[in-house]
C-alpha cells in the first residue's frame, strides 16, 4: 500500500537541503501496510475513477487524503447546510458551512504545515522520465513493479476514447502525446496489443490513421530521436552555439523565458551530440509500429516541418496550435542546409565542441543551484539524461536520481509527474482562506504551523557566484512555487506568501507565532519590485525586456507566448496586495518607490482589461480567474466601483456571466481561444471566483441578491464531510496547457464562504438573507 511521506532524505548521501527537506513530499510503497478495509477503500476509489474517467478527468486526490484523514481520526461533526429555493441564508448557516469546510481542510494539513496536493495534468510529463531512465539503464532500479503498475494505470485512465492522448487530460488527442505514451507503454513491458482495453493497439491505430509519428510536434521528435525511433536528420536544428554569442544579441537564449531557455539548453546539447540510446529489439519493433512506411525508406530531411493539423476526417486533433511562419522556416532551413554542414567540418567543429561544453557547464550550474530538482518536470529528465551521457557513474547523475521522488505523485487514477509541486502556492492560498472567515481563535494551531512553513520556506540566498553570467535573477527573499530547495523565485508566490506573513505580523503571536523578521520581509519586497516592467505590469520569474518579435521564432508548436517573459494580471494583483499590507507595517521602507509601484501596477491592470469587462487569466481558467484577481488588485490600490470604470466593467462581466442557478462555469477552451466560453454546468471553484469578485467590487452596496445566490450554490454543493466535489481542470500555462490543482476545490470555496460570512456579519439583518 502506498503512503505519502514528509521530509524524507536526511540519510541519503546524494541529497542536500537548505532547510532540512521542509516541504518535501514523497511516496513510498509498503506491501504489508494497510488493513483489508483500507486497501478495499483505495481499490474502490480506483475503480470508481476508471468508470467515470470520461466524465471528470482530474483525480480527486483520494489516496493521500484517505491517509491524512485516517491519521487525524477526522470525523465531521457539523451537520450539512442545505439552502432551499427561495429560502433565506442566516448568519448561523453561513458560519456552519464555512466552519465545516475549514475543519475538513485543517485535517488535511501536513506535519510540515503545508497542504499536499496534486499539480499535474499534461500527458507529456511522465513519458520523458520513463524514457530517460530506460536510456540510462536505471528504469528497473528506480521504478519498482508497483511504480510501473501505477504509471500504466494513469496511462490507461487518461487515454481518450479514440485511442489517443491529449496535450492534457481533458484535451483532444494529439500526435505528440500519443506517440510518447505509446512508446512509454511499450518500454514498461506492454505488448503491441496493450493490456487494459487494448490500449496499445488502439493508440497505434490512432497514430497510423493520421500519418504516423512523422507528424509529432518537435518535442516528441526530440525524445523519439534520443530513444532511437526517429532520426535526428528529421529534426530542425537546435544549435548550442547560440549560447556562446554575446548577450547583446537580441536572440541570445538569455532573453528567453526561463522554462523555455532551460528546456532548449539540454535539447541543444543532445542535438549537437546526436545522442541516441542503444538500438535494442524493442527499438526495432517501435520503428515498425509507429510509421506508415518502412523506417529505412523515410526521407528524414523532408519531414522536418511535418506537424499534425486538425483534420475534417478525424476531428479535433492538432499538434500545431502555434504554426511556424515563413521567417522561422527560412531560419531553420538555413541552419540545416548551411550552418550544420559547416560546423561538422574541421576546424569549425571546434566551435561546436566549445559550445557543447558551454551547455554542460550551464546545466551543472542549474543543477547545483536547484539541488538537482531543476526548474520543472520538463527539464528534469533532460538534465538528468545529459548528466548520465557525460558521466554514467558520476555524482551529478546520482544526485539527479535522488531527486526524482520530488516529482512523483500518486492518485486514484495512477502515478504521474508533478509540474514541480505547489506547496508554497497552495499554503498561501489556504492560509488566506482560513483567515477570511474571522475564526482565528478556532484555527490558531493550524495557522501557526502554516506560518512556520512559510517562514522556513523563504529563499535566503541568491544563486551562487556570478549569477548574471548564468542568466539568473536575484532570488534572496523570494518564495518558490514548491519548496525552498527548488530555488526559483516567482513573483506571485513571493507576494502571496509575503501577504500572509504581513497578516500574521498584525496578529497576536500567541495565536499565529512570532512574526517574520523585518529584514526577510525587506528582501521579499526587493524581489517583487525588481520584477515590475516599464509598463507597470509584473512578470513572474525574471524581468521582461526581450523583443516581442522573438515569438516569431517560437519552436514549440503546441503552446504560445513561451519564448520570452511577460507581465501578468495575477502577478501584478498579488504584488499590489502584498505591498499595500507591507506598507502598513513598514511605512518608511522604499516609501515613494512602493507608492509608485502600486499606482503603475494598478494602471497596468486597467489598461489590459478586455472590452467585455473581463481580464484574461494566464495561470487559471480563465476570464473568471483573471477578473477576480484584477478586481482584488484594483481594490487594494484604493480603486472602487465608484471611482474606477475598470471595476464597474468587471462587475458587469461577472453579473452577465452568472448562471441561472447562481453559479459560474467557464470552459477551458477560453484559454486557447482567448474568448470567454461558458460550459454547460456550474463549477464550484469558478463560482467562488465570481462570488469573491462581486464581494470585492462591493456589489452588496447596490444589489446583493447575486452574492447570496452564489453563496447558496457553494453551500448546497458541499459534501457531507465538508469536502467539495472534484470538477473540471482549473489551471493553465502558455494558453494551451491545462493543469490540475488538486487543492483548488477546497481552498477557493472555503475562501469564498469565509468572505461571505465576514461580509454577512457586517450587513445581515436578524432574519438573514433572501437569495
Amino acid at each position: 500500500m502506498w503512503s505519502i511521506q514528509f521530509g524524507e532524505g536526511a540519510n541519503d548521501p546524494c541529497l542536500f537541503s537548505t532547510n532540512n527537506f521542509h516541504g518535501r513530499q514523497t511516496w513510498k510503497f509498503d506491501p504489508n501496510a494497510g488493513t483489508p478495509e483500507e486497501r478495499a477503500e483505495v481499490e474502490a476509489a480506483r475503480e470508481n475513477y476508471y468508470q467515470n474517467r470520461f466524465k471528470i478527468q482530474p483525480s480527486s486526490d483520494r489516496l493521500w487524503r484517505f491517509q491524512m484523514l485516517r491519521e487525524k481520526n477526522f470525523r465531521q461533526e457539523i451537520p450539512p447546510v442545505r439552502i432551499g429555493e427561495g429560502a433565506e441564508i442566516t448568519f448561523d448557516q453561513a458560519t456552519a458551512a464555512y466552519r465545516r469546510a475549514a475543519t475538513f481542510w485543517n485535517a488535511l494539513q501536513s506535519p510540515h504545515g503545508h497542504w499536499p496536493a496534486e499539480n499535474s495534468g499534461p500527458n507529456f510529463y511522465i513519458p520523458p522520465m520513463v524514457m530517460s531512465l530506460h536510456l540510462t539503464g536505471y528504469l528497473n532500479v528506480v521504478f519498482s513493479a508497483e511504480h510501473k503498475k501505477e504509471i500504466l494505470r494513469y496511462t490507461y485512465n487518461h487515454q481518450n476514447e479514440d485511442g489517443g492522448w491529449g496535450l492534457h487530460i481533458s484535451g483532444p488527442s494529439m500526435m505528440f502525446t500519443t506517440c510518447l505514451n505509446y512508446c512509454m507503454m511499450r518500454i514498461l513491458g506492454e505488448g503491441p496489443e496493450g493490456d487494459r482495453d487494448n490500449a496499445c493497439a488502439r493508440a497505434r491505430k490512432w497514430i497510423l490513421d493520421r500519418g504516423g509519428a512523422l507528424y509529432s510536434a518537435s518535442w516528441g521528435k526530440t525524445w523519439m530521436a534520443m530513444l532511437g525511433v526517429y532520426d535526428w536528420e528529421g529534426s530542425n536544428p537546435m544549435p548550442p552555439e547560440f549560447w556562446t554569442f554575446s548577450t547583446l544579441i537580441p536572440f541570445h537564449p538569455s532573453k528567453m523565458w526561463c522554462f523555455c531557455r532551460l528546456t532548449y539548453l539540454p535539447m541543444s546539447y543532445f542535438y549537437a551530440t546526436k545522442f541516441v540510446g542503444p538500438i535494442t529489439s524493442l527499438v526495432e519493433q517501435l520503428r515498425e509500429e509507429i510509421y506508415c512506411e518502412p523506417y529505412s525508406e523515410i526521407k528524414w530531411s523532408k519531414v522536418r516541418h511535418h506537424c499534425a493539423k486538425a483534420s475534417l476526417c478525424f476531428g479535433d486533433f492538432e499538434d500545431n496550435y502555434s504554426p511556424r511562419g515563413k521567417v522561422q522556416r527560412f531560419m531553420w532551413d538555413t541552419l540545416y542546409h548551411v550552418a550544420e554542414p559547416i560546423l561538422a567540418l574541421w576546424p569549425f567543429k571546434k566551435i561546436r565542441d566549445n559550445a557543447v561544453q558551454f551547455t554542460i557547464d550551464q546545466m551543472q550550474y542549474e543543477d547545483e543551484n536547484s539541488h538537482y530538482i531543476t526548474i520543472g518536470c520538463v527539464q528534469k529528465p533532460l538534465m538528468m539524461l545529459a548528466c548520465w551521457a557525460e558521466d554514467p557513474s558520476g555524482e551529478a547523475f546520482k544526485k539527479h536520481l535522488a531527486r526524482l521522488d520530488d516529482y512523483i505523485w500518486l492518485g486514484e487514477d495512477g502515478m504521474k509527474m508533478q509540474s514541480c509541486g505547489s506547496q508554497t502556492w497552495d499554503c498561501s492560498f489556504g492560509i488566506q482562506a482560513l483567515l477570511a472567515g474571522n475564526l482565528l481563535n478556532e484555527f490558531g494551531p493550524v495557522l501557526k504551523k502554516a506560518h512556520d512553513f512559510l517562514k522556513i520556506s523563504q529563499v535566503r540566498i541568491n544563486p551562487s557566484d556570478d549569477y548574471r553570467a548564468h542568466f539568473r535573477h536575484i532570488s534572496k527573499g523570494s518564495w518558490t512555487f514548491s519548496d525552498r530547495d527548488n530555488g526559483w523565485q516567482v513573483s506571485d508566490c513571493t507576494a502571496e506568501a509575503l501577504r500572509c506573513c504581513c497578516l500574521f505580523a498584525m496578529m497576536s503571536p500567541d495565536h499565529v507565532g512570532e512574526p517574520m523578521e523585518a529584514e526577510c520581509m525587506y528582501d521579499a519586497v526587493n524581489v517583487i519590485m525588481s520584477l515590475q516592467s516599464p509598463n507597470g505590469g509584473v512578470s513572474a520569474w525574471e524581468p521582461t525586456g526581450a523583443p516581442k518579435w522573438l515569438e516569431w521564432l517560437n519552436p514549440v508548436e503546441f503552446c504560445e507566448d513561451l519564448v520570452i517573459e511577460y507581465d501578468y494580471i495575477e502577478c501584478s494583483s498579488s504584488s499590489i496586495q502584498a505591498l499595500v499590507l507591507f506598507r502598513k507595517l513598514f511605512p518608511g521602507y522604499r516609501r515613494k518607490e512602493i507608492r509608485n509601484f502600486i499606482t503603475r501596477a494598478a494602471d497596468y491592470i486597467e489598461i489590459t482589461q478586455y472590452a467585455d469587462g473581463s481580464w484574461y487569466g494566464c495561470w487559471g481558467i480563465c476570464f473568471l480567474y483573471g477578473t477576480w484577481f484584477a478586481i482584488k488588485g484594483l481594490e487594494a490600490a484604493g480603486r472602487t466601483y465608484n471611482n474606477c470604470e475598470g471595476i464597474r466593467k468587471g462587475i458587469n462581466f461577472l453579473l452577465k456571466t452568472q448562471r441561472e442557478d447562481g453559479g459560474w462555469g467557464e470552459h477551458y477552451t477560453s484559454c486557447p481561444n482567448k474568448k470567454y466560453t461558458a460550459q454547460d454546468s456550474t463549477n464550484l471553484v469558478q463560482t467562488a471566483f465570481g462570488l469573491m469578485g462581486l464581494i470585492h467590487g462591493r456589489q452588496a452596496e447596490r444589489y446583493p441578491t447575486p452574492i447570496h445566490r452564489a453563496a447558496r450554490v457553494l453551500m448546497n454543493g458541499q459534501l457531507d464531510d465538508g469536502d467539495f466535489p472534484q470538477q473540471e481542470l482549473m489551471g493553465v500555462f502558455m494558453r494551451n496547457g491545462m493543469l490540475h490543482y488538486g487543492a483548488y476545490r477546497n481552498v477557493f470555496p472555503l475562501w469564498a464562504l469565509g468572505e461571505y460570512r465576514t461580509y454577512s456579519a457586517a450587513v445581515a439583518s436578524p432574519k438573514g438573507f433572501q437569495p
